[in-house]
Order: structure tokens, then C-alpha cells, then sequence
């Protein structure tokens, strides 16, 4: 089994704090019965929330994988609306739990088109995609329907502990993943549609409102606040995610999303054929530090580096090292020449992680944090 040395064996350490839980959880079969959680004691930084145990997950949680793009976009599409959430949900003040009030069957029919029937013939006028109106003789002669945009919906909620120690729900966030590209056929010809970006956020904005409006409606969720993140799916084939585009926030008692603005977030896959000046010297650096890891040995594959850009400043670079040999000696030697060259060829503004992998899975991680002189190093046993 491999570990990660460097993690701070405290944090499994918890508090003897076990506060009643409402609102959030479900009241047992007596009064004088509530369900207790556990808050631990150890927060790993300031961007990372606590989270209440026993951790209870969301009902719509199988619902992703069938309906996002890739792993990359499942994994930025709730990475991504944490990190939107702490604009308005401190992490100091907040506790995390996965969402809790949209079902899986509201979900399932809120991703269907309005109107859609099922294959029980049941209709569902509360479908928030655009509704397919085309006769027999249209979809006989292979006209499209209108791109179906939402893909899947993300909630997370958001508790906060309240004078008497207990706990109670503080906040909701929404994520709508849509797509970008919208893949479908028609008489079995497949097809793929690009969907314009103002489209997206006329769309997007409308089904948020909707989505809000019916949260409302729901136990304990009329005067908390509801932010919302539109989240544009990449394509299949990329190997970087989308990114959240939009957000904003419905305060609470408000049945729309009272104002909106513009994320400007993006993932970039290095070495990138985009001249734009923003990624031109972080290209640079990173195409010489591939040249000097594939000058190591003969039979190296590939570098591969993702950026992470917020307000066009980097924030993050990953880089993925696959290897080719096994040797334990080899590995730490490699490993080494790695650091190095991690140091010699980016600045310290920037948090880099390179990750060397085989066919045996994980074999040495290097991380250097932004100012830090001296990188954190693990080789996996």
C-alpha cells in the first residue's frame, strides 16, 4: 500500500464535540432522538472545508458519470464549485456536506428536455432542456433537435454551527454542468454541434433561476442563501476539464439569482501551440524542462504539463511523468534529477506538482509550493 509521508498523522485525531444535527439530517423515530455528527478537529488548510462524519454522500451522485465528458470535467465540476463556494461560504466558518435536497429522481427529470416522455410514456414537463417540438416527418428527414445544454447538476451544501451546538444549514451551491459541444444523432448518424458561448449564459442563467425557484420550495431552504456556478464542459477527447464561466448568488428569501459575473478560470495543456503572450513564457520554461528530462534516458514516452489560470495569472502547474523502468535506485536517481530541474526551471510564484507514474501505478511525487525553497519530495514504496 502506498502513503504520503508528509501527511500530518493529527489529522484522524477528532474532537469530543458531538453536536446535534438539524435541518441537514434526519430526525429519528423519537423526539427526544437527533442524529449526531462528528466535526474533526484538524482543518489541512484554509481553502479545505471540514467535513461533518459519518459522511453522508448526495443522491445524485451516480448521476455524473453517464452524463459529463470525461473524468477530467467530473473531477473540476465539484473541484471547481468548492472553490467558487468560498466566496461566499468561508471556510472557516463553514462545514461541508454533499447535497442533500435535490433527489435523484428530480434530478434525473430536471436533466430530461421539457415535456420528454420516458420509456413508461410518463411526460415530464419539468425538463430544463429545450424541448424537442419536431414532427415524425422532421426527424424522419433528419432535422436536428435543439442541443440539449444541462448535463448534470451539482449541489453541495453548507452548514454552520449555531449558538446552542447544533448544526444547521447555511448555504447551498449549485453547479450546472452544460456542453460546450453537444453530441448526439440522428437516424443513427452521429453528429456533434458546437453550442455559441452567449448561449450558454442566456440558458444557463434561465434554468439557474428555475432551479432556484424550486429549492425554495423545499424544508428549510427558504431564506439561505443559493449560489449558482455555470460550469462549460470540454470536449470528449480533451485531456484538460472545462471550467466554471459564471456565478452568482440568490440571497436568501430571493427566487432568482440576484446578480451575476464572470469567472475567468482555464485550463491550459503544455507544450501549447497558443501564441498568446500570457502563456508564451510559462511554454518556454516548460519546453526546456521536458528537453532536459527526455535527454535522462533513451526510452522516455512523454511530458505532459496542465496549467491552471485564474484572472490570466498561473496558478498551478501539474506535470505528469510516465517512465518506463522499475529499479528503485533508478527511480530515486530519476526522482532527484526531477527536483532539480523543477527548481532550476520555475519560478517560485507558481505551485508546481510533477508526478512520476509506471505501469505499477504512482512512483514519486515531487511538489513545490509558491515561495518555497526547498520541494516536497515522496517516492513511493
Amino acid at each position: 500500500m502506498k502513503h504520503l509521508w508528509w501527511i500530518p498523522v493529527s489529522i484522524l485525531l477528532l474532537t469530543g464535540c458531538v453536536p446535534s444535527v438539524t435541518d441537514e439530517t434526519e430526525v429519528l423515530n423519537t423526539e427526544e432522538e437527533v442524529e449526531t455528527a462528528i466535526i474533526p478537529s484538524m482543518q489541512l488548510d484554509e481553502q479545505y472545508y471540514r467535513t461533518l462524519l459519518p459522511y453522508k454522500e448526495s443522491a445524485t451522485r451516480g448521476n455524473i458519470v453517464n452524463r459529463m465528458n470525461s473524468r477530467y470535467d467530473i473531477k473540476e465540476a465539484e473541484n471547481g464549485l468548492l472553490r467558487l463556494s468560498q466566496r461566499q461560504f468561508s471556510p472557516d466558518d463553514y462545514y461541508f456536506q454533499e447535497g442533500q435536497k435535490i433527489s435523484s429522481a428530480e434530478a434525473s427529470t430536471w436533466l430530461r428536455r421539457q415535456g420528454e416522455e420516458d420509456e413508461a410514456r410518463t411526460h415530464h414537463p419539468l425538463g430544463l432542456n429545450a424541448a424537442d417540438t419536431r414532427t415524425a416527418e422532421q426527424t424522419a428527414a433528419g432535422e436536428k433537435p435543439p442541443a440539449s445544454l444541462l448535463a448534470h447538476i451539482l449541489e453541495q451544501n453548507y452548514l454552520v454551527k449555531t449558538d446552542e451546538e447544533t448544526i444547521r444549514l447555511g448555504g447551498v451551491s449549485i453547479g450546472l454542468a452544460l456542453n460546450s459541444i453537444y453530441y448526439s444523432s440522428v437516424n443513427g448518424v452521429s453528429y456533434e454541434e458546437s453550442v455559441p458561448s452567449s448561449q450558454l449564459i442566456e440558458e444557463g442563467q434561465r434554468m439557474a433561476d428555475e432551479i432556484v425557484k424550486r429549492l425554495r420550495e423545499k424544508e428549510g431552504m427558504a431564506d439561505v442563501p443559493i449560489a449558482v456556478g455555470l460550469f462549460k464542459q470540454n470536449s470528449r477527447n480533451a485531456i484538460s476539464p472545462g471550467t466554471y464561466f459564471s456565478y452568482g448568488v440568490a440571497p436568501g428569501g430571493q427566487e432568482a439569482v440576484a446578480n451575476w459575473s464572470a469567472v475567468n478560470e482555464e485550463y491550459v495543456v503544455f507544450p501549447t501551440s497558443n501564441s498568446e503572450e500570457i502563456y508564451r513564457e510559462v511554454d518556454t520554461q516548460f519546453r526546456n524542462f521536458k528537453q532536459d528530462v527526455e535527454e535522462y534516458f533513451s526510452n522516455f514516452t512523454s511530458v505532459i504539463g496542465t496549467g491552471f489560470y485564474q484572472d490570466d495569472r498561473l496558478r498551478e502547474l501539474k506535470v505528469e511523468v510516465p517512465i518506463q523502468f522499475y529499479g528503485a535506485a533508478e527511480i530515486i536517481g530519476f526522482t532527484q534529477y526531477l527536483t532539480g530541474l523543477v527548481l532550476e526551471h520555475f519560478p517560485q510564484n507558481i505551485e508546481v506538482t510533477v508526478s512520476v507514474t509506471s505501469t505499477n501505478g504512482p512512483e514519486a511525487l515531487v511538489v513545490r509550493k509558491v515561495d518555497q525553497t526547498e520541494p516536497i519530495v515522496h517516492i513511493y514504496e
